[in-house]
């Protein structure tokens, strides 16, 4: 994923005397075609057009999908100024019309406005009659980005949506990120062979590495849980934990849920000594439901120096000082209120401020929502796919801290790849449990979303 500036640089790079800029803007329109043919399906398309290279791409997409057999105009929004968009204009041998208030709307509606390194917003001095004409249409498909929107700043929305965006070379921080992601409607790539070097990702599907002959309980991963004030909470992370793949869970609390399993071993928080000088635990969870009281402060101290790989969600983030950075590894999961609680106010994206402070603390922030931003110390950053608005509810926060354990368990020593993983079973475990779900359906679902990461 880039952002404007970042995507300029990287045209500008692959530009050559045999592939200049124009012969990017033509596979553009070649792609914009492709993609209009098969959502058209023979209806009438109306291309709107800018005065820039994202109009020019619009005009390329006209002259294709004419010789291809469309029924499809051209409106000019405002007249073409770019090199590539007067080359385009050029190519395009059918009327050109002005954008007014008489102008007739089609079923299917190309956004070609404007693109990449916009600021957002619509001229009112042409916005009405655009609206009417995106209101009017069954479907819209923005050629790389709704023309309203600005590609790197997503909290600038728009007054529409489109059903359909083709983001051109590569995703952009409005594609990905709320609010202005869902305007984008579904959302495609087409690379255009343009080569992008970014540390910030799309999270794909994860390898899950199934046990083999030669593994056990302990070298498949040792995790335990630290219940406090509401041990429900921490017994949804000890059962996610369970199900996530570890291969021994430890419950420490005075109280332990009648819903914890059998095969999870529950132990006095007075052993939470010696279960810490065992060599075979792999990770530690802290948080859910911990309280924040002085024993849930002590043990959150205790965790921090034991030099044990540490989940910490939750009460223990309230706890926690940022200004003490972590020197083993860790996971850390704020919900937007425990990030603004424990880093302050941050400047820039979602993505900015998840990068700024994973560096600040050196732990893997999970940075939850409807667009979760997991951000390593090292500036790498996974965005997940928008997750099910079913799990905003209570529990389900606790089983994403038992996921991030089993997976630390795993890997103690990459933090980064263990929470990637929780984050894509979490998401896929929403999914699989459908509407109206609750905590404990998603861990009902993580056997079935384990399968889909297996190889």
């Amino acid at each position: 994923m880039l952002d404007a500036g970042a995507m300029r640089a990287a045209e500008a790079a692959c530009f050559t005397a045999e592939k200049p800029a124009l012969h990017y803007m033509d596979k553009a329109g070649r792609a914009v075609t492709r993609l209009a043919l098969r959502i058209a399906a023979g209806r009438a398309i109306i291309i709107l057009a800018g005065p820039g290279n994202n109009g020019g791409d619009g005009y390329v997409a006209a002259r294709y999908l004419r010789e291809a057999g469309a029924e499809v105009r051209v409106i000019a929004v405002l007249p073409p100024k770019s090199e590539g968009a007067l080359w385009a204009r050029g190519t395009w041998q059918g009327a050109v019309e002005p954008l007014a208030d008489e102008t007739a709307p089609t079923p299917i509606l190309i956004d070609a406005i404007f693109g990449t390194g916009a600021r957002g917003g619509l001229d009112p001095a042409w916005a009405a009659d655009a609206l009417r004409l995106f209101r009017a249409a069954r479907y819209v498909l923005a050629v790389d980005l709704p023309s309203a929107l600005n590609s790197d700043d997503p909290d600038v929305t728009a007054p529409y949506a489109a059903h359909c965006t083709l983001a051109l070379g590569a995703l952009k921080p409005a594609h990905v990120l709320q609010p202005s992601a869902p305007q984008c409607g579904t959302l495609l790539l087409d690379t255009l062979d343009i080569p992008v070097d970014s540390d910030v990702r799309i999270l794909e599907r994860p390898m899950f590495r199934a046990p083999g002959p030669d593994d056990h309980k302990y070298r498949r991963g040792m995790v335990a849980i630290i219940a406090g004030q509401m041990p429900g909470a921490a017994a949804l992370a000890a059962r996610a934990a369970a199900r996530g793949g570890a291969g021994y869970i430890l419950f420490i609390g005075d109280c332990a849920s009648p819903h914890l399993p059998d095969a999870v071993v529950r132990r006095p928080p007075q052993d939470l000594p010696a279960i810490l000088a065992d060599k075979r635990l792999n990770a530690l969870v802290i948080g859910p439901g911990a309280g924040r009281d002085a024993p849930a402060l002590h043990h959150l101290e205790t965790a921090r120096i034991s030099g044990k790989s540490l989940v910490i969600d939750g009460d223990a983030l309230h706890l926690l000082d940022a200004d003490k950075p972590f020197t083993s590894p860790a996971i850390l999961t704020p919900h937007e209120g425990e990030f603004s609680a424990l880093f302050g106010s941050r400047s820039g994206t979602k993505i900015d401020r998840a990068r700024q402070a994973a560096r600040a603390i050196n732990a893997v922030i999970v940075y939850k929502g409807a667009d979760t931003v997991i951000a390593a110390p090292d500036g790498q950053v996974r965005i997940a796919p928008a997750a099910s608005p079913w799990l905003a509810s209570a529990g389900t926060g606790d089983v994403l801290a038992g996921l991030c354990g089993s997976a630390l368990a795993h890997k103690p020593d990459d933090p980064f790849g263990a929470a990637s993983l929780a984050v894509w079973l979490h998401g896929e475990a929403a999914r699989l449990a459908g509407p109206a779900l609750i905590a404990d359906d998603l861990i009902d679902h993580l056997p079935a979303a384990v399968q889909r990461a297996l190889p």
